[in-house]
């Protein structure tokens, strides 16, 4: 009777310990500004955890700021990362179908400087948190995000990494290259029809030339927004889940962490 009682209280110690742990994952919205306009980011971080730590700047595909990215944010919490899911778009604009994020993407995609402006201001608000460390931030993002962190990484942005999931690769600015701070890794579908051939070669060339450290990743079977599985599973549509590539691209990430910010 009494082992009974005493495996009884581990277990319940354990569980109680375990719910604490989750507990001390701390989420919240977050609002700064960039010319006027206001934005809207969350951001995720262990509470229990002292000090600074590695910061992750995570940019939302061309759908804005929503569950995918906050989930991302939490997993990363959840590691030991403080990490601040940015509103590119402005607090409150969420596209509501395909054409309009198309048409708001687009907006951005033909006026970098407004993008850089944009996401160097989610940037600077995760960098001025306590508990980021400011010499130790990656910036990711997926498809629109992919793009927008690269964008960063041109500007001269201070980072320890940049890494893209299935991102546009091209910019008006190749030349910008040079400005790059850290390595970046592009983790891209090998049968993306949105991001072809061309723009590929042309992007390992921009890196190149620049002496960017860069390491390219293609998944095989994988078309645009191989990570989400919203998508759906037709890849004869462009965009489609590809849960191989999903778990084979988080991996190839992790380990980028590690080497770059030594999480």
């Amino acid at each position: 009777m009494r082992n009974t009682f005493m495996f009884v209280a581990i277990a319940c110690g354990a569980l109680s310990f375990m719910t604490q742990a989750h507990a001390a994952i701390k989420t919240q919205a977050v609002e700064y500004s960039a010319g006027g306009t206001t934005m809207q980011g969350f951001v995720a971080y262990d509470d229990a955890k002292k000090g600074p730590r590695p910061g992750i700047l995570i940019v939302h595909d061309w759908m804005g700021l929503g569950p995918f990215a906050k989930d991302k944010a939490r997993q990363l919490a959840g590691e030991g990362y403080v990490a601040f899911a940015a509103d590119i778009y402005g607090k409150g604009v969420r596209p509501k179908s395909p054409a309009e994020a198309g048409k708001l993407a687009g907006k951005f995609k033909s006026d970098r400087p407004l993008l850089r402006e944009r996401v160097r201001a989610a940037f600077d608000k995760l960098v001025a948190m306590k508990q980021t460390d400011a010499k130790k931030v990656v910036a990711m993002g997926y498809c629109f995000g992919g793009t927008t962190a690269l964008e960063l990484a041109r500007s001269g942005a201070p980072l320890a990494g940049t890494a893209s999931f299935h991102g546009g690769l091209s910019t008006p600015t190749p030349e910008d290259a040079k400005n790059i701070h850290g390595p970046v890794l592009a983790m891209h579908g090998a049968d993306d029809p949105n991001v072809p051939p061309s723009e590929v070669e042309a992007f390992k060339e921009e890196m190149k030339k620049a002496g960017v450290k860069m390491k390219f990743v293609a998944y095989p079977g994988a078309v645009h927004a191989f990570t989400n599985p919203a998508a759906g599973n037709d890849n004869s549509k462009g965009a489609a889940y590809n849960a191989e590539a999903d778990k084979k691209s988080w991996v190839e990430f992790e380990q980028f962490l590690k080497e770059a910010v030594g999480g």
